[in-house]
């Protein structure tokens, strides 16, 4: 078991968006599960790990999904997770990014160094509720998606209007 840094389990133990699993923190405001993990950094910094899982579009919907309109769905939902430093509101350099398929479920990774452990958390917070955001932005129309994308889609589209369909 990897030892927290003394500042990060303060900061994440009294943080309200997350709770701690072993030796690492869990995302509870989202639907996607997102864990963070940290380790002591250079100098007074730690390093952040944040993967959220989501799942991949086929596995997302009760229709049948051809491998062209899964893999094109893939390769965008990857270049637009790319700008997920954009949306915390701080200059976050990555040290890592990742996106990787494994099954039915698809892996989105965020490694940064912070100092402010009370800053990380919400930086951490921001990534994996990014994902989720671009994940349902993302969603294809014309399919019959389940749980919990069919939750996230039809939140999403009475907070947007009542419109029905994806957000956008």
């Amino acid at each position: 078991m990897t030892e927290i840094p003394d500042s990060v389990e303060r900061a994440f133990g009294y943080h309200d968006a997350f709770e701690r699993d072993g030796d690492a923190y869990v995302v509870t405001t989202t639907a996607f599960e997102g864990r963070v993990t940290a380790v002591d950094g250079p100098e007074n910094y730690s390093a952040y790990t944040v993967t959220v899982r989501v799942p991949t579009l086929p596995a997302a919907t009760a229709d049948e999904v051809g491998d062209a309109v899964a893999d094109g769905w893939f390769e965008t939902l990857e270049r637009r997770l790319e700008d997920a430093p954009k949306a915390t509101r701080a200059d976050v350099e990555l040290k890592t990014f990742d996106v990787e398929r494994d099954g039915e479920d698809v892996y989105v990774t965020y490694g940064f160094e912070w100092g402010n452990a009370d800053r990380a958390a919400d930086i951490a917070k921001a990534f994996v509720e990014y994902v989720e955001g671009t994940y349902v932005e993302g969603v294809i129309p014309g399919y019959e998606y389940v749980s919990p994308v069919e939750d996230l889609v039809d939140t999403a589209s009475q907070e947007g209007g009542g419109g029905g369909g994806t957000p956008l």
